[in-house]
């Protein structure tokens, strides 16, 4: 590699006089700014040419020759040149003014931190054993290298290349400090093929074991004649270096790091292939920012690193680029305690869960995005796509980790955050990352660590990075402070998982701290999260986050490389789950009956989209069928859990299972999910509760430390204790139910289910639901309650709530089983319902449909961008009730399709029948493209022999808006004009856009041949479309044909002049129907508008002519208006 050491005043340094000898000179000492020393005549590289010739007896002065097979660098005045690098404090003094130097310098945004990211980790006993990165972003857009046919022929110093030469003597590579100690040992053949005429070969050598303290050593006894050397250090990116010098008849070393070729894979006679090799900005082929071109170089002309060589460029596909990462990180062989700590921390991860926990279904990753709740609101919640517009992770886990991992950038953190519902198995999932990486099927990372986050809510805590890696991981890891050095070297080599994101709420300072810490400095957890989110610790490693989709901390990951969601079960999913549940319990012979009463109660069967909910279910299935045949499940939420803790508390210490709830109620008010052993009131209480499943040590915790098993029995504990507690006032309580929030101090309803569990502990009836759980004795302040929450219910009007709190109502009627509330609910929805923007889940849809259906009135539904599924949205078009209802038309055209295929004709029939899209505003070019796909339908649907006459939304559509902009307009365009005439009741066609959809004269001209087939347009609004006179004449060609409907004509904001002006005046009068016709700020002058006004006499029938425009004189216009009164100047 290339070294540049400092010269003493008056020394002596060569430099080049444009000829193949280069005569020395004097020059003095280089002083002042780093600047002067840049802009000095010091040809950097002589900068230890010169130290090797004060070292040599007897000799004051030496020629330097420019010519490649004389000018070479002996390897002991190298190892020397070492030596006193580390030892002379002034040496070290004089590189640390060099670092500055290059800092100075080089501040390109293409080399931002280039040189810095590259010898940050460097020390003197480290040249070569230790890892360099070079940014990939930097070598892609570095100069590409001239072939040898492509250099001038005037090249500075160019001559022919030469094979490199001889080496004789040794050649040592090591810590410096001892070198003087360390014996030099003969090496093993590297190939075992023999190398052809003309090649370059390595003759026979030994190697003998080394040391574990001299790791980074590499001691070569070369013999003479022509060598490659080939030093297996993969760690450092592939490059190629030529080292020269005068004393040892060498003419050049190439050292190549990268891949050893293997005796299969032995360089062609061509030379070295240099894959990637990445470069300065304008010197190419150099990986340092320091190296100067190769025409500033006596001893290295540029023909001599290139024209041996074959240097291709290929693309290589993700698979094929990590399977070439995976074989270059193995060589050289790690250390062997990195080996072991490897293979444990595998183990590790590769051990399956035992039991039902064991279950693990495959469910669909999402892309997903975070998007504002609404245009007052900086709160940031996930986006609700329709069913359609899902872009799923292709390719399952480990390719969707390896396409995010391609894009990232280089040298970057890469946060990639997984979001989901509480109980959606996003523990599950980060459990499946680990088991994966174990498994191998995530190469791309050479170690995989999991953190539960509920390990770091430590405040008070004291820790290192050695600490979140080794120590607060499900187990414990022992790991030697060489495996730690190992994996800092790498950090783009490591995903490190940190589940329930969530948890780290009391720690939410770290985003905007100001600092992180240094490596190796202990600090607390707040300053750890700082440095890793800030990327000043393991800078380059992968964060993958799991997080519900919603609190503080999840606002910032908007700004996440990428964003993924995990969907729950779908209904087959679901019934394979609850067969597979009876099959690890042992209980296959009542797999079937399980399964029918899972089927009989449909409310339980849509809540099972969520894994946790679904084996809750499964667990009370089991406990039934235990008990005989006569069992059936319960219909609601609160049923379940009830069923579900009836007989542990009934067997429990008196009041243990209240003081639970308390508990859960508490924490649930910090927002946390663990508590302490000492937080119990009593040994007996917390050992009930530990025997019975209630609270269970969680994964990496420590021994006094416990946590509650699924979110949702937090949720019914926290309910239980707000039905039971006496603490509560009366006039407080319907604020729990968040129906209604308050503006002043709002509850913020982090335990989602209690509004929907304390409604239903409320007011089902006390024998089978708070009775069962306490006794009779305990619910004495429940009738008080009962009558507080029935008197709030009964007076709020749902025609007046959002959509969302709309539906939260109807699931807490639905948990009620109260006959009078959920009368007044249903009674009071309007006919007009609307759900834009919010997500509609299987149990919404539901208990939608279930109110829908009680209600005795016909509705009309608005389900666009709710992400409703095709049997939700089936379900709900089928009922009698809904006589109309808007969907996304991907959807519904997919729904169409399904009942076709099924063959459910009186269901597709109706679906056909309800469905409008009136008025239709296009947005996207997918929005085209599907109109088109429903034009398309309609086109089969009249060809087809039992089906007759056209779609009722197609054939009723009034008024369609086109707003895509000035980019996709113009291109969006012609697919519309295409379908256009399908809509033969069309009204309403407004081109018009804020951005200006700049359809131009071309897109006239295609619209103004559609007039023809649109008998029933009244308005058309042309504005803001970058229409000239040719526009304006094409138009007036196409006019009468819309002379008997046209009423409004609007060309606002175009550019049409005095040629376009008198076209259209032509064309007035025939425009019989025309009212109102608007040319406002266009490019006409007077002589434009007094044909228009001149045309306007003729045409009693128009209302009102608008043309006010700037080119026009005040005076004109004023005068054109005191003739017809009809001009408008406004």
């Amino acid at each position: 590699m290339r070294c540049l050491a400092p010269h003493p005043a008056g020394s002596y340094l060569s430099e080049p006089q444009g000829s193949s000898q280069c005569a020395t000179m004097e020059l003095g000492p280089l002083e002042g700014s780093y600047l002067e020393l840049l802009n000095s005549d010091a040809d950097p590289l002589c900068l230890y040419h010169i130290y090797d010739q004060m070292d040599l007896a007897g000799e004051e002065e030496i020629e330097l020759y420019s010519e490649p097979d004389t000018d070479t660098i002996n390897c002991d005045q190298f190892s020397r040149l070492l030596c006193d690098m580390e030892g002379d404090e002034e040496t070290r003094e004089a590189y640390a003014n060099i670092a500055e130097l290059d800092q100075y310098v080089f501040q390109d945004s293409q080399l931002e931190g280039l040189s810095k990211d590259i010898f940050k980790h460097i020390g003197p006993d480290e040249v070569i054993g230790d890892s360099m990165e070079m940014p990939a972003e930097v070598g892609q857009k570095s100069q590409k290298r001239p072939f040898p046919e492509e250099l001038p022929a005037d090249l500075k110093h160019w001559k022919p290349a030469e094979p490199p030469a001889v080496v004789t003597g040794s050649f040592l590579v090591g810590p410096v400090s001892n070198s003087s100690t360390l014996p030099c040992l003969p090496l093993p053949t590297l190939f075992n093929q023999e190398p052809a005429s003309g090649r370059m070969r390595l003759e026979e050598t030994n190697q003998m074991p080394m040391p574990s303290s001299s790791s980074s050593l590499s001691c070569l006894n070369l013999p003479e004649g022509p060598i490659q050397f080939v030093p297996t250090v993969s760690t450092v990116p592939q490059g190629l270096w030529q080292i020269s010098g005068t004393g040892t008849g060498v003419s050049s070393i190439f050292i190549y790091h990268g891949e050893v070729p293997q005796a299969s894979q032995v360089p062609p006679p061509s030379g070295l292939t240099v894959h990637g090799l990445p470069s300065s900005p304008d010197r190419p082929g150099s990986t340092s920012p320091f190296a100067p071109s190769a025409t500033d170089l006596p001893s290295m002309p540029e023909p001599a690193l290139i024209s041996r060589a074959n240097v291709t460029e290929h693309k290589t596909s993700p698979t094929q680029r990590q399977a070439a990462g995976e074989v270059s990180n193995k060589l050289p062989k790690w250390p062997e305690s990195v080996e072991q700590f490897y293979r444990s921390l595998q183990d590790t991860y590769r051990a399956e869960p035992t039991g039902p926990d064991g279950i693990l279904m495959e469910v669909d990753l999402v892309q997903a995005r975070l998007e504002r709740s609404s245009s007052k609101s900086l709160e940031r919640e996930l986006a609700t796509p329709d069913w359609a517009e899902r872009q799923l992770a292709q390719g399952g886990l480990a390719e969707g980790l390896l396409a995010a991992k391609e894009h990232r950038r280089p040298r970057d953190t890469q946060v990639i955050a997984m979001l989901g519902k509480a109980g959606q198995g996003k523990s599950y999932w980060a459990g499946a990352v680990s088991r994966a990486w174990a498994c191998g099927r995530l190469p791309q990372y050479d170690f995989v660590f999991s953190v539960p986050c509920h390990c770091l809510n430590r405040p008070g805590d004291v820790y290192r990075l050695q600490d979140l890696l080794f120590s607060l991981g499900p187990r414990p890891l022992v790991a030697a402070d060489e495996v730690f050095s190992h994996i800092v070297k790498r950090p783009d080599r490591i995903l490190l998982i940190l589940d329930a994101f969530e948890e780290l709420e009391a720690q939410d300072g770290f985003l905007h701290s100001t600092c992180g810490p240094a490596l190796a400095e202990p600090c607390s957890l707040r300053g750890l999260l700082a440095g890793l989110f800030q990327k000043k610790l393991l800078r380059g490693c992968t964060l993958l986050l799991t997080a519900r989709p919603r609190g503080r901390l999840v606002q910032s990951l908007s700004k996440a490389d990428a964003l993924f969601e995990l969907s729950g079960f779908s209904m087959e999913q679901a019934q394979a789950y609850v067969m597979r549940y009876f099959e690890c319990s042992g209980m296959t012979e009542h797999q079937d009956r399980a399964l029918a009463l899972l089927r009989d109660r449909p409310f339980l069967l849509s809540h099972s989209h969520s894994p946790t909910l679904c084996q809750a279910v499964c667990q009370l299935s089991e406990a039934l069928l235990e008990l005989g045949e006569d069992a059936e499940l319960p219909s609601t939420l609160t049923g379940l859990y009830v069923g579900l803790l009836g007989r542990a508390a009934l067997n429990g210490p008196p009041g243990a299972l209240a003081e639970l709830a308390k508990l859960a109620w508490e924490l649930g008010r910090r927002h946390q999910s663990t508590l302490q052993e000492n937080q119990f009131p009593s040994a007996d209480v917390r050992t009930w509760a530990m025997a019975k499943g209630l609270v269970q040590h969680p994964p990496g915790a420590t021994e006094s430390e416990l946590a509650f098993p699924s979110f949702l029995l937090q949720c019914f504990l926290g309910a239980l204790w707000l039905a039971l507690s006496g603490e509560i006032k009366d006039k407080e309580l319907p604020q729990y139910l968040a129906l209604t929030p308050r503006k002043k101090r709002p509850y913020d309803n982090w335990l989602e289910g209690v509004p929907r569990f304390l409604t239903g502990l409320i007011f089902q009836p006390r024998a089978r639901c708070l009775g069962a759980l306490v006794g009779p004795s305990a619910t004495a302040f429940a009738d008080r309650k009962q009558k507080v929450l029935a008197r709030y219910l009964k007076r709020l009007q749902p025609g007046t709530l959002r959509a969302r709190q709309l539906l939260e109502l109807l699931h807490c009627a639905h948990e009620a089983e109260e006959a009078g509330i959920w009368q007044h609910v249903v009674q009071e929805l309007p006919a007009r319902l609307s759900f834009l923007g919010t997500r509609l889940t299987p149990p919404d849809a539901h208990v939608l449909g279930k109110a829908l259906e009680a209600a005795g009135q016909d509705f009309t539904l608005d389900l666009r961008s709710t992400g409703i599924d095709p049997s939700g949205l089936g379900s709900l078009v089928g009922l009698s009730c809904v006589t109309h209802f808007r969907a996304a038309l991907s959807d519904t055209v997919a729904l169409w399709e399904s009942l076709r295929q099924h063959g459910e004709t009186e269901l597709l029939q109706a679906a056909e029948e309800k469905f409008t899209i009136e008025p239709f505003k296009a947005k996207s070019l997918k929005d085209v493209e599907d109109l088109g796909k429903l034009v398309q339908t309609q086109r089969t649907r009249s060809s087809s022999e039992d089906t007759a006459g056209e779609l009722p939304a197609v054939r009723d559509l009034k008024k369609l808006e086109f707003a895509l902009g000035p980019i996709s307009g113009p291109q969006a365009f012609p697919k519309l004009v295409r379908i256009l005439t399908a809509f033969s009741s069309l009204q309403h066609l407004d081109l018009d856009a804020l951005s200006e959809n700049k359809i131009g004269d071309e897109g006239v001209s295609q619209l103004s041949a559609t007039f023809p087939q649109l008998k029933s347009l009244e308005t058309l609004n042309l504005s803001q479309n970058s229409i000239t006179d040719l526009g304006a004449y094409k138009l007036a060609e196409g006019l009468p044909s819309l002379a008997a409907s046209l009423l409004r004509l609007s060309l606002y904001n175009n550019c049409i002049c005095d040629m376009g002006a008198e076209s259209l005046a032509r064309v007035l009068p025939d425009m019989v129907s025309l009212r109102v016709m608007d040319v406002q700020y266009n490019k006409f002058t007077a002589a434009g508008a007094q044909q228009l006004a001149a045309s306007l006499r003729k045409c009693p029938h128009v209302e009102t002519l608008a043309m006010w425009t700037p080119t026009i004189p005040f005076s004109v216009q004023e005068h054109l208006q005191q003739q017809d009164s009809r001009i408008s100047l406004r």
